[in-house]
């Protein structure tokens, strides 16, 4: 004789179906509305200054002096776009500026990820002197170095170069505090094998905690790309060859000279418009991983 066995019966639904069952009372749900009419509100204010960066890069002059914060163009036209890529220098800063923000991002997360990891791990005479001035370097504002970083420049024969323009940037003390952190969150015990296996100190960090550390080094990737895409007062004191202007002091010219006569909203905003695009791409591709902790970690 065969025994049937008997599957349980719940006798309650789950707790989550009960959540979502609950009733909210009249008076919360009244808070939620307000709540959400308040933050819809706060981000029509926040984007609108962009749409309207957007709408008047394809207005006409007039257009954009007689509404200039209008989102309804009374004519469409790409006169200024045109007028940008084919009238102007604006392809040449773009390019530097793209050369500049390469060779910046990828530095940066090379030499920050670095020294975050000899201050993190190694034991030296004088670190806790260095991570200091790391700290202090980071409280100090940058237009205070400016006529300092300029006379080093001027020194060694930098001045109005790539490397006079990149070399300054190479090294960011926020990035170095970041990795730093990173890295001391990351359990010393992952690096006893592969020093047992005959790893050297590089070699530890190359292969064995780095790849580890790729939330940190998208938040550094993002970061870099963003600051040196944005830079713009090392750009004023490493070079004043036309071309080498990147977009940003490119962009800060545009009220003087030619470009710069009336008031040209369509040409300044079109040139904003454009330069915004890469950040913006780099951070939307990338935003779920700035310093996403789950990624790469491991159990002691």
């Amino acid at each position: 004789m065969s025994l049937a066995v008997k599957q349980p019966v719940p006798t309650a639904a789950p707790e989550r179906i009960l959540k979502r069952r609950e009733r909210l009372s009249p008076r919360a749900h009244a808070g939620n509305v307000v709540f959400y009419v308040i933050l819809s509100i706060i981000a029509v204010i926040y984007i609108y200054p962009f749409l309207i960066e957007l709408v008047t890069a394809f207005k006409t002059s007039p257009d954009a002096t007689a509404s200039p914060i209008s989102l309804l163009p009374t004519t469409w036209t790409t006169a200024a776009l045109q007028q940008l890529f084919v009238n102007s220098d604006f392809p040449v800063w773009f390019k530097n500026s793209i050369i500049v923000t390469v060779f910046v991002t990828a530095g940066r997360v090379f030499f920050d990820s670095l020294a975050g990891y000899a201050l993190a791990r190694l034991r030296f005479r004088g670190r806790s002197v260095i991570f200091a001035g790391l700290i202090a370097v980071m409280s100090v504002p940058s237009v205070v170095l400016l006529i300092p970083k300029f006379l080093v420049l001027n020194t060694l024969g930098l001045f109005d170069s790539y490397a006079g323009m990149i070399l300054p940037l190479l090294v960011d003390a926020a990035g170095v505090f970041i990795m730093k952190g990173f890295f001391e969150s990351i359990p010393a015990s992952v690096e006893e094998q592969a020093r047992i296996d005959g790893a050297g100190t590089f070699r530890v960090f190359w292969s064995v905690v780095l790849p580890m550390a790729r939330p940190a080094l998208v938040t550094i990737i993002i970061l870099s790309f963003q600051g040196s895409w944005n830079e713009l007062s090392q750009f004023i004191i490493s070079a004043q060859n036309p071309d080498l202007t990147t977009l940003t002091k490119g962009v800060a010219q545009l009220t003087a000279g030619q470009l710069g006569q009336g008031n040209r909203y369509p040409l300044k905003l079109a040139a904003a418009a454009i330069m915004t695009i890469p950040v913006a791409v780099m951070f939307f591709v990338f935003q779920r991983k700035i310093l996403n902790t789950s990624d790469g970690a491991v159990k002691e």
